[in-house]
């Protein structure tokens, strides 16, 4: 059989290219290849241990989306791409020509190599359906449940079983979200954790214990944590695998491609967390695992697989995050301050405090902390962090439009904007208008 677009993989970026492919070349034929039966919403995923009723709950419905628009579906899993003769084969046996193809494999999680981590009870968190129904029932068999890692994902689950009575232990090396937020920030959301009742121990697993079934983490320090589940949260690693096999450029961080994300085969797109991802500043290759972003890049892939009809103006990535633990929200975007220093900027830095309500005796108000990053020399906006209520969570969106079009200090304080006492910050002080008249007031002291 053949396509004239065919997209292997049906999370967040392969049904969005899928979807993107479609609406922009109706006549078209698209194929979608799907390894998993059940496909899960991927940032959902820690919510199945808690706030979820179980992990049906979080299931992506596929065929919904994509039914309706004409697309074909298969179930197999894609074992060989043949670029010269433009086919893909899957394991079935099965063998389908495409003229455009879009990988969108994702990822999966990076286990770290402890010894005893061959030991029964003993997980990490994939985006499988199979697999995370097993965790979902060991979960809520354990009492004393340990998460190794400080990132989104650990905290999320880490909450999210807190909120079963389990007591949870974070085992982590330095700080808490450490890439993605300054020292304050991290503090912030440490005290949060701890006053819900999550402990945080600090240091480096050296080995899991156990006689056939996990029972205690032991630390470099000596520490040891007694457990009955481990959860390791270290991190992930893209699918590049086929690409590999196939000759596409492949780099530590996943697959390369251009602008248009068109790998080094001009019939081959690739989207999400099996690709490389290029700081927006200094252009550094890097891993950037979000759905998002991979959304983001797969309507760039879709629109663009026949003819260039979207310019993409800016050609690197920005990471955008946002998360809720333990009732506190906490976004970024950009740069930290620590990390543009490091880069050689020279920086100053902003920040705006107040309820996110006016008055702030409205139900539901919540203090919102904003810091917003710019370099010194022309006041251009490099990062931003915010922590406080719901209403962070599209404050930050705005934020990483602003560092998108490089705006200044200058321009964001002359922002134009609405407000209503349900539903925002004051007028006279709104957070990113104050964190930026803050950081225009030292640039004018020579701060």
């Amino acid at each position: 059989m053949k396509y004239d677009v065919v997209v292997i993989g049906a999370s967040a970026g392969g049904l969005t290219a899928t979807i993107s492919a479609k609406k922009f070349y109706p006549n078209r034929s698209v194929l979608i290849i799907r390894k998993e039966n059940v496909n899960m919403v991927p940032c959902g995923i820690p919510y199945i241990f808690g706030t979820l009723k179980s992990v049906d709950d979080d299931i992506l419905p596929v065929e919904k989306f994509l039914e309706p628009l004409g697309v074909d579906i298969l179930m197999d899993e894609v074992t060989e791409i043949d670029p010269r003769a433009k086919l893909v084969r899957t394991a079935s046996g099965k063998e389908i020509a495409w003229e455009k193809l879009v990988l969108a494999t994702g990822s999966k999680p990076a286990k770290p190599d402890f010894p005893g981590s061959e030991l029964e009870g003993v997980y990490t968190v994939p985006k499988d359906y199979e697999y995370l129904k097993v965790l979902h029932r060991k979960v809520a068999e354990s009492e004393k449940i340990v998460i190794v890692g400080g990132g989104f994902i650990a905290l999320e689950v880490g909450d999210e079983m807190r909120k079963l009575g389990k007591d949870v232990t974070l085992i982590v090396r330095s700080r808490l979200l450490r890439s993605s937020f300054d020292p304050e920030f991290s503090k912030m959301v440490e005290e949060r954790l701890r006053e819900v009742g999550i402990n945080i121990v600090y240091g480096q697993v050296e080995r899991l214990v156990g006689d056939g079934k996990v029972e205690r983490v032991k630390l470099v320090d000596g520490t040891e944590v007694p457990t009955d589940l481990v959860i390791l949260s270290t991190g992930y690693r893209p699918n590049a695998e086929l690409a590999v096999k196939a000759g596409l450029k492949v780099t530590r961080y996943g697959i390369w491609t251009d602008e248009y994300m068109r790998t080094s085969h001009p019939d081959i797109f690739a989207v999400g967390d099996c690709v490389e991802h290029r700081d927006f500043f200094t252009g550094k290759p890097y891993g950037l695992m979000l759905a998002s972003t991979a959304t983001f890049e797969a309507r760039i892939a879709g629109a663009n697989l026949f003819k260039l009809q979207i310019v993409r103006e800016n050609r690197r990535t920005i990471g955008v995050y946002s998360t809720n633990v333990a009732g506190l929200t906490l976004a970024a975007a950009g740069l930290t301050e620590k990390a543009a220093k490091k880069e050689g900027f020279e920086v100053i830095v902003g920040y705006g405090k107040g309820p996110d309500k006016h008055p702030a005796k409205f139900p539901d108000t919540s203090m919102v902390t904003i810091k917003l990053i710019f370099s010194r020399d022309r006041g251009a906006i490099l990062g931003a962090q915010i922590a406080g209520g719901k209403s962070v969570g599209e404050m930050i969106n705005i934020l990483a439009l602003a560092i998108q079009k490089r705006l200044t200090a200058s321009e964001l304080y002359t922002l134009q904007i609405a407000t209503h006492p349900l539903l925002t910050a004051s007028p006279v002080g709104y957070q990113v208008v104050k964190a930026a008249e803050d950081a225009l007031a030292k640039l004018r002291m020579g701060n």
